[in-house]
């Protein structure tokens, strides 16, 4: 655009001078050689145009000529260049697809058409052929040799970090993740390795100063900044609470002065101020704390500030901390707990009633029964407690990648991440096996129910219901003979109902029924294995409904809820590989 209006410009400057020519006429006369010659001014201004345009064109086509060579060369070459840059780009894309075969032929390709020392993505598509190719040697041999390139040097340790953190030797990842943060610290996968590992080998200073540079590289966010530096500096105090007091100090103080809500921080700034006698403050820094987020290490180190304050003391800081933040489950078990101590066992017992209302956990049902125990010593309500206890929510706990500990640590040990900890309820497994937790289990199960007493069963009606002989039965491609003689008189080792019976002895044309009682006589036996029937005593008549009288039998093995097994499988080898609950 800019040429254009240039070349406007001297087009329009040129046509002004030849109008300012035209309107003053003159004459120009050249003497040469004797002779004399007049030409008017117009003519003349031309002429000398005409001129410098000729030798310019004169000059432009010599210096065409005698850089044809070249030029052609450079149009054989830029074409060359072109074709291998659309291989290179063919490459990638076929390395970022997966395609080995594609990969790999347009990285030779494009090494054969462009310099691969002017162009270093070439290296890189090398190097992923052979990843997609499964020659990981090769790959990290190109890694290695980006190394000497200052330009393809982050390419290449984030090629060699990849390749450790894939053979899992997190050491030597780590050492490549630190070699390129020292270049750019504003690299995230360099910095959070970095970090990860100065803060598992307590170099908190370290971990500072790469915190430090990533703020000044104002490539990250000033929040995440400024919540790693708050992380950082609490496991710091954490870990020199005993060696150097002082820099425990100085470090609690600046993280709560960061992030005053963060519990960690507010827990170790507290302490530091307890250790040097200045209750006052450390005090102001909990309740600030507690009235964001109440927390039970909150509760537990206000309450237990001094460690020669009297019972009555612990339960007066207990209602105090209390008043900072009302109708809340943590301040009314912080109260339960100090009066439990004291004596009070009224206060505790309603405080701890009012934290189960509001939030039903494990250590709130627990602390009932410590109360029960310690007020009226009652067995059965402290066994009702503990089975509350059993049923109620887990208590929340630092978590961090699965892992539960009681303690913050400022990163996880299961992964070395910075900050993974977070206070919140365990996730309950799925799909327990049943065997480990049966103790718990029958603790949990409610009591079975006593069945009502049978009544005594009317003889004649068994008589008939038994006088039903029904048809063979095919049962898993094996028939049950049609018995011959059946004992009319009920058994006094196992007496049942007539209904019972009526039921387990379906007529000839019903079909069989899905489920049938899980009894001796459920089904006729055949005639060779069922001995002859006496006649009935009288004796044996009023001790069968003595027996009859008496509740069934249940099997302690299943729940009362228990179907009990299909007779249609009853014959199945098969072992059942779920229990029905």
């Amino acid at each position: 655009m800019i040429r254009i209006l240039l070349f406007l410009i001297f087009v329009f400057a040129l046509g002004l001078g030849f109008a300012w020519l035209a309107d003053r006429p003159g004459d120009m006369i050249v003497t040469l050689d004797g002779y004399q010659y007049q030409v008017s001014l117009m003519v003349a201004a031309v002429a000398i145009v005409a001129i410098v345009a000729a030798v310019m064109i004169t000059w432009w086509l010599l210096r065409t000529l005698w850089n044809s060579p070249y030029l052609v060369s450079r149009y054989f070459r830029v074409r060359r260049r072109d074709r291998g840059y659309q291989s290179l780009s063919t490459g990638m894309i076929a390395a970022g697809a997966g395609d080995a075969t594609l990969a790999r032929s347009m990285a030779k390709q494009a090494a054969k058409l462009v310099n691969s020392d002017q162009e270093p993505l070439i290296h890189l598509l090398d190097a992923q052929a052979s990843i997609l190719e499964g020659d990981h040697e090769a790959a990290r041999a190109k890694f290695e040799a980006m190394l000497d390139d200052p330009e393809t040097r982050l390419l290449g340790l984030h090629g060699l970090y990849l390749e450790a953190e894939r053979l899992g030797e997190r050491d030597v990842s780590r050492h490549y993740a630190s070699r390129a943060a020292e270049i750019a610290p504003q690299l995230g996968w360099a910095a959070e390795a970095t970090l990860d590992d100065k803060a598992a080998r307590g170099d908190w200073d370290g971990a500072l100063r790469l915190v430090d540079a990533q703020r000044g590289a104002k490539q990250v966010d000033k929040a995440a900044t400024t919540r790693r530096r708050v992380v950082l500096l609490t496991g710091k105090a954490i870990a020199m609470a005993d060696t150097d007091r002082s820099a425990a100090r100085a470090a609690a103080l600046e993280a709560n002065k960061l992030e005053p809500t963060f519990v960690p921080a507010a827990v170790a700034a507290a302490k530091a101020y307890f250790l040097a006698d200045d209750t006052r403050k450390g005090a102001k820094i909990l309740e600030a704390a507690w009235r964001a987020e109440p927390h039970p290490e909150i509760a537990d180190l206000y309450v237990h500030a001094r460690a020669g304050d009297a019972v009555g003391d612990r339960l007066h800081r207990a209602k105090k901390l209390q008043s900072q933040k009302q109708n809340n489950a943590e301040s009314a078990l912080a109260v339960a707990r100090a009066a439990l101590d004291a004596g009070e066992y009224k206060l505790a017992r309603s405080e701890a009633e009012t934290a189960a209302r509001l939030q039903p956990q494990e250590r709130v049902y627990l602390l009932l029964a410590d109360i029960e125990e310690a007020e009226t010593g009652d067995q059965g309500r402290i066994r009702q407690w503990l089975s509350k206890a059993v049923r109620a929510p887990r208590d929340p706990a630092w978590v961090a990648d699965g892992y539960i500990s009681e303690r913050w640590a400022p990163f996880s040990p299961v992964t070395g991440r910075l900050d993974a900890f977070e206070w919140r309820v365990p996730v309950e497994r799925v799909g327990q096996v049943i065997e480990q937790d049966e103790p718990v289990a029958k603790a949990a199960l409610p009591a079975a129910p006593v069945p009502a007493p049978v009544p005594p069963h009317d003889a004649k009606k068994s008589e008939e219901a038994v006088e039903i002989i029904p048809e063979p039965v095919v049962k898993n491609e094996q028939v049950v003979s049609k018995p011959e003689t059946l004992d009319k008189t009920p058994s006094a080792a196992s007496p049942r109902p007539a209904a019972t019976e009526a039921v387990a002895a379906p007529s000839a044309k019903s079909p069989a029924t899905a489920f049938e009682p899980v009894h001796a006589e459920a089904a006729p036996k055949p005639a060779e294995s069922t001995p002859p029937a006496e006649p009935a005593s009288a004796n044996d008549e009023k001790s069968a409904a003595v027996e009859t009288d008496k509740p069934p039998v249940f099997d302690p093995s299943r729940p009362p809820d228990d179907p009990g097994v299909d007779p249609k499988k009853a014959n199945d080898n098969e072992p059942r590989k779920f229990r029905l609950f």
